[in-house]
């Protein structure tokens, strides 16, 4: 018996090494049938359990300060220590189980039987129920920030809602942020015989991007559950309502990255809040409360958040009940819209070309590169 005991121990170990390394093997191919980003800091500690697991503990030399992608990768690799390559696997195998699970856990809970679901995005969700399009920003691990692919996304969502058949669109975030504004990893990665390009395809992605606000047809209303920075800020003038959480805070901060406003509203925010105000924000980045940017008159009402999604919805829903033919006012809804709008509109274009043309310079300035380069480095070091 003392004889057996090992043997059988030393068979079993055999065999569930065996399932971990066929496991391990499965999770890599389940990793590549994601439909979301899992984030950045997700794909780091995928990235380290898999280095643990197929070479061991960290070997490699550390990186430079300013290459912040290697780095990133070293340091997250680095932090397993000794960590098992049995272990690393284990570890590995069960994050992406639960990534898998998650996703086709939210997209059973999003795709309700009276809720429409758009097809086609990733970074956003689109979805139509009750004559409302609502267009979500969904990139919730990195607090809703807008990459390239989202502001695509966005365009296109905003271009199919303007000729459905839905009386109103609605613009908000999914998580705790409405959105952090302009992923500055749209920054990284440019090589510097590149910059003058990445600047000027910027400027005209941009430029596209808030024509489309200009232009949308319908009432738009921005329900903006949380926190708002940058862009997501400026484009709230373009909105026709705009709903806030009292837990929301506004804050665009251009100046502390070496850039200047978009999205009109180096025209639209002195017209709304007055000269003084909008210099507040806009030049010396005040971040203002949900109930300071109601009182400026950016934010039309605000809401507690405990009673938030539930008080806004109602009132949405009832908006867009109305006879699409006929509002209060006896005109249909664009057409209303289009009154209120159409003297403005050739400025607003007008704003918007001049905006993007000196965010282009500003891209390519040593103040902004400067300024991002300090963003990455203080990153690296929470």
């Amino acid at each position: 018996q003392a004889v057996c005991i090992p043997a059988v121990h030393l068979h079993m170990t055999a065999a569930t090494m065996q399932v971990s390394h066929k496991d391990f093997e499965k999770a890599q191919e389940q990793l590549k049938l994601l439909k979301k980003d899992p984030g950045n800091e997700t794909k780091l500690k995928l990235y380290a359990l898999f280095k643990q697991a197929t070479e061991g503990p960290c070997n490699s030399p550390k990186p430079g300060m300013l290459d912040f992608v290697k780095k990133a990768k070293w340091d997250a690799w680095n932090s397993l220590g000794n960590l098992s390559q049995d272990s690393a696997r284990q570890k590995y195998t069960e994050l992406v189980s639960s990534l898998i699970s998650a996703e086709s856990a939210g997209q059973t809970k999003d795709a309700s039987p009276e809720e429409s679901r758009h097809d086609g995005y990733e970074t956003i969700i689109v979805t139509t129920k009750n004559n409302i399009t609502k267009i979500m920003f969904n990139r919730p691990e990195r607090k809703n920030a807008i990459n390239h692919k989202m502001y695509r996304e966005i365009i296109k969502a905003l271009q199919e809602a303007g000729k459905d058949d839905s009386t109103i669109a609605v613009i908000t975030g999914n998580g705790e942020y409405y959105t952090s504004g302009n992923d500055l990893n749209n920054f990284t990665n440019v090589q510097a015989n590149e910059m003058e390009k990445m600047a000027k395809d910027g400027a005209e992605l941009l430029k596209e991007f808030v024509a489309c606000f200009i232009d949308f047809p319908k009432p738009l209303i921005a329900v903006v559950n949380g926190p708002a920075i940058g862009i997501s800020v400026t484009l709230l003038g373009l909105c026709d309502i705009v709903y806030a959480s009292d837990r929301a805070t506004f804050h665009t901060p251009f100046s502390q990255l070496g850039q200047s406003p978009e999205g009109c509203s180096s025209y639209l925010f002195p017209k709304i809040m007055g000269l003084a105000k909008a210099n507040e924000m806009l030049l010396f980045n005040k971040k203002l409360t949900a109930a300071e940017a109601c009182a400026q008159g950016l934010v039309t009402e605000v809401f507690p958040d405990g009673t938030f999604q539930k008080e806004v919805w109602a009132r949405l829903k009832a908006y867009a009940s109305l006879p699409k033919n006929v509002s209060t006012l006896n005109f249909s809804l664009p057409l209303s819209k289009q009154l209120l709008r159409s003297m403005e509109k050739e400025k607003l274009h007008s704003v918007n070309s001049q905006e993007c043309e000196v965010l282009k310079e500003r891209w390519l300035s040593d103040e902004c590169l400067n300024a991002i380069v300090s963003f990455f480095q203080k990153k690296s070091k929470l």
